[in-house]
């Protein structure tokens, strides 16, 4: 009696774990989200001529200019630095979600578990 109508209720075990599984990998997705999105990521240019801060969560948490890089005369290039350091950071930011969201989710993507 292992079938009814075509059923077999040893699944429903099997569709329980899966969701205990999704359940238990959307948690460490909030965890790691939670824990990224509160790290600060530091990236400079320019030797140093300019050195920016961001959180995870892509917030600015300093931005720092060194008094040598600032040129009356040449206001693009320090405005190329700025930009330059800005995009590290985030990148380093998204680099480092990215690579500890694959640690949790195997490589699985969003499969509708809201990440």
């Amino acid at each position: 009696m292992g079938k009814f109508n075509g059923f077999n209720p040893g699944g429903a075990g099997n569709m329980q774990q899966l969701m205990r599984q999704a359940q238990k990998m959307q948690q460490d997705v909030a965890r790691v989200q939670e824990e990224i999105g509160n790290t600060e990521f530091e990236a400079s240019v320019g030797g140093g001529a300019v050195k920016v801060v961001v959180t995870g969560k892509k917030e600015f948490k300093s931005v720092t200019i060194s008094p040598a890089a600032v040129d009356p005369d040449d206001v693009e290039m320090l405005q190329d630095l700025i930009l330059s350091a800005i995009n590290e950071a985030v990148r380093i930011a998204d680099e480092t979600m990215e690579k500890e969201m694959s640690k949790v989710t195997g490589g699985l993507g969003g499969l509708g578990l809201g990440f």
